[in-house]
């Protein structure tokens, strides 16, 4: 069995989300096509409140702070997010491709995955399921898709 939130999300992005868009699929059926594919009801759950939080969140303002405040990370977001992750959250922000609100709602979805600490590939994911959600994010979302399987990312000009 899979066993952590991100597995579920990942599934759902990769077979839901992504291939028809459009497509309306209502709670009840994308919950038993998880059970079918061999994860707990307790994680599908926890996967939707998720989603269920994402989806909460209001959008982003998208109006870019050249050269705001440094942010700076709780020791538990530092023990969550390696120097790596932190450094590509920066880049992202640096180069356009998120602002600081985007950002903030990246590292509050990030925190709340129920895994210790995450990976690069873990963080790229979490980015683009919300650039995903966000209007007016489609050209960075664009981005980060080819970026998902690159060791070092593009330069963005």
């Amino acid at each position: 069995m899979k066993e952590s939130i991100l597995d579920v999300l990942l599934y759902l992005f990769e077979h839901y989300f992504t291939e028809d868009a459009d497509l309306v699929r209502d709670r009840d059926s994308l919950q038993s096509g998880l059970l079918q594919a061999g994860f707990s009801p307790a994680e599908t759950s926890k996967a939707f409140d998720w989603l269920d939080a994402l989806a909460a969140q209001p959008p982003a303002a998208a109006v870019p702070r050249a050269n705001g405040p440094t942010r700076l990370f709780s020791p538990r977001e530092e023990a969550k997010l390696d120097v790596e992750c932190r450094g590509f959250l920066l880049f992202l922000e640096q180069h356009g491709v998120i602002d600081a609100d985007r950002r903030e709602l990246v590292v509050d979805r990030a925190m709340a995955l129920d895994q210790d600490e995450l990976d690069l590939d873990d963080l790229k994911w979490v980015v683009l399921m919300v650039l995903f959600n966000q209007p007016g994010a489609e050209a960075a979302y664009a981005w980060m898709e080819t970026q998902m399987f690159v060791d070092e990312p593009e330069t963005v000009h």
